[in-house]
């Protein structure tokens, strides 16, 4: 069995640390890197309950696409919910890794496994990554349907194949506009709006759409909004994260079991309308 370390080094280098963006706090935040791993654990946050379900599983690394300490902190007391988080993850000898940004860019990365889960032909990179000669890396994903649908009928694909959160799917736009080309970016998205005109594209479909930038870009143009919980848009990734480390294993021959938490993170839990 490999140890964390070892690990560590092999998810380096598939999401490396330095193409997070500079605000951005990836990396591993505890755990012995002398420490065998057997076990890992791929969710979206990294709350208690996550955690509860690293012990239950008996996992040695959880990995996680949101920062435990974005911003930094002066305690991990148990008093507060995070700091209660460290202390669960080091009695149990659970190491704790998260890949945020890096991932946002990487080929492939949460843009394409988003694309992926709504069966979407990825073109290319929505902002592309000027570091990569090759222009797959960088953020969000212009992808193409293999036939035309209506947007009504898109916004249906998303809620279809895209986990359920109480939010569901709500979508900006005249539902009976065409929709061939699409640009898809997981998380909050509504900073590209840019970008999301630029690509020439009929449907934009990301996370965490405010009223003001988003009545502003269709106002701008026609191009049709469909906004999806936040949650749901990067879980497609831990699936596909999961698939990428069980490459490795079976390629070094460690033996490493992966499992991806199925619990829905998001913070709502109801919807009327």
């Amino acid at each position: 069995m490999p140890a964390l370390n070892d690990v560590l080094a092999a998810l380096d280098a598939l999401w490396p640390p330095e193409r997070a963006e500079q605000w951005d706090a990836v990396g591993t935040v505890c755990g012995d890197p002398d420490a065998e791993v057997t076990r890992v654990l791929f969710a979206v946050d990294p709350v208690q309950e996550v955690v509860d379900e690293a012990v239950t599983l008996g996992a040695d690394l959880l990995i996680t696409h949101h920062p435990l300490y974005l911003r930094g902190t002066t305690t991990v007391a148990a008093s507060t919910f995070k700091g209660r988080v460290v202390h669960t993850l080091i009695k149990n000898d659970i190491a704790l890794h998260v890949v945020h940004t890096n991932a946002d860019t990487a080929d492939p990365g949460v843009s394409d496994a988003l694309a992926g889960a709504l069966d979407l032909r990825v073109v290319g990179p929505l902002v592309p990554d000027a570091t990569d000669p090759e222009g797959r890396r960088g953020l969000g994903r212009i992808c193409e349907l293999d036939h035309p649908e209506t947007l009504r009928e898109f916004t249906e694909r998303a809620a279809a194949r895209l986990p359920a959160t109480a939010q569901g799917i709500r979508a900006a736009g005249d539902p009976d506009r065409t929709v061939r080309r699409v640009a898809v970016s997981g998380g909050s998205g509504d900073s590209l709006f840019g970008a999301v005109r630029a690509a020439g594209v009929d449907a934009f479909l990301t996370a965490d759409l405010r009223h003001h930038p988003s009545s502003e870009a269709r106002e701008h143009s026609d191009i049709a909004l469909v906004d999806a919980a936040h949650w749901a848009t990067e879980w497609p990734w831990t699936e596909q994260a999961a698939a990428q480390l069980d490459e490795i294993s079976d390629r070094h021959g460690w033996g490493l079991r992966t499992h991806v938490t199925p619990p829905v993170t998001g913070p709502w839990t109801a919807h009327a309308a």
